[in-house]
């Protein structure tokens, strides 16, 4: 049997968004054994996996350094013996690996990620929307003469949801809806005083739940001043829990709102709509979540978006006014025209 080894050991969004083509390449191949190496804090995302999908959480503190790398890429080769890399990465670190594996024979796949297309609409010289992130991990796997469709609808299919003690039980008529209103960028951030007018009109619809979502002590912070104004919103980082409860959550959700960010890729990852709030970012760099709606994102169309590729770059104004300027009415009626739909 073929063993084929797939590295991503980026952002927790980029992770994500690799299960759609994964899941599919696996079931699409079932005399392949595939390894998975990513980092160890994303392991936990890979829940429901086809039999032939192993996935390692890697402690990259252990491997530092060119040698160290060198070690992880001769390890994971002895111990699998896979015959085939599919780097959907390419980044100096899975380019010392692959080099250490061609070296010892092995084929090697790699994704193109479009950098001077994506320069393009940054620098405002096009506004052609580039292949998706998703479509070009296809592409990798399909230079190993490794096909699959593209028919993935939530990781739970075919399988049962994970038993989760922190999800209650979906009363008839009520509505749920999860709002996460971080991002690790700023352009790709909506200005939380504004969020909060968000969430106290949607508060205030009938049979309507919110649950918050977010990360870190200062967001978590924050949602916890949020949950305490109002008896039907409640704050997931306030409770004990794991990427597959996570989940499990998100797979009752009727809708989420969130910003260019690993939530709009989680929800995608259980079928969930996605009302999607754009700043500095674009969906025309390819990383609009796995089968949602652009007629479902909110943004300005604004001479000056996007204004990087990955949102990493400060406003040349000061004032991120790509995402002040957008009203809480806008989104509003964005997520109840999903609800409704």
């Amino acid at each position: 049997m073929r063993t084929v080894l797939i590295t991503r050991f980026s952002a927790l969004g980029d992770v994500a968004m690799t299960i759609p083509i994964v899941y599919q390449v696996c079931l699409a191949n079932p005399k392949v054994n595939f390894v998975l190496a990513t980092r160890k804090e994303h392991a936990g995302i890979f829940v429901n996996r086809p039999s032939n999908l192993i996935v390692l959480g890697i402690d990259l503190s252990n491997y530092k350094g060119v040698l160290g790398l060198i070690k992880l890429a001769k390890n994971l080769h002895y111990r699998y013996k896979f015959d085939a890399m599919a780097d959907l990465h390419d980044v100096l670190r899975t380019k010392v690996m692959r080099a250490t594996l061609k070296w010892k024979g092995v084929t090697v796949a790699t994704i193109d990620k479009g950098h001077s297309e994506k320069k393009k609409i940054v620098s405002g010289k096009s506004r052609q929307p580039v292949a998706s992130t998703h479509s070009r991990y296809r592409a990798v796997f399909g230079q190993l003469g490794l096909g699959a469709s593209d028919e993935f609808s939530s990781i739970f299919a075919g399988g049962e949801e994970p038993g989760s003690p922190i999800v209650p039980s979906k009363a008839a008529g009520e509505k749920w809806i999860a709002i996460a209103p971080f991002s690790q960028h700023k352009s790709k951030e909506y200005p939380l005083e504004q969020m909060q007018l968000v969430i106290s009109e949607i508060s205030r619809w009938e049979n309507i739940h919110i649950f918050l979502m977010g990360g870190g002590e200062k967001e978590k912070e924050a949602l916890g001043r949020i949950m305490k104004l109002y008896s039907n919103v409640i704050s997931l980082p306030h409770i004990k829990h794991t990427f597959a409860d996570e989940l499990a959550l998100l797979a009752k959700c009727d809708v989420m709102l969130t910003m260019d960010s690993a939530n709009m890729h989680l929800a995608s990852l259980v079928g969930l709509p996605v009302v999607s709030v754009w700043g500095g970012t674009h969906p025309a760099c390819g990383f609009l979540g796995w089968h949602q709606a652009l007629r479902d994102t909110v943004q300005l169309d604004l001479d000056c978006r996007p204004c990087s590729v990955f949102g990493n770059k400060k406003c040349r104004y000061g004032d991120y006014h790509c995402m002040r300027d957008i009203s809480p009415e806008m989104i509003i009626e964005k997520v109840k025209t999903v609800l409704e739909r």
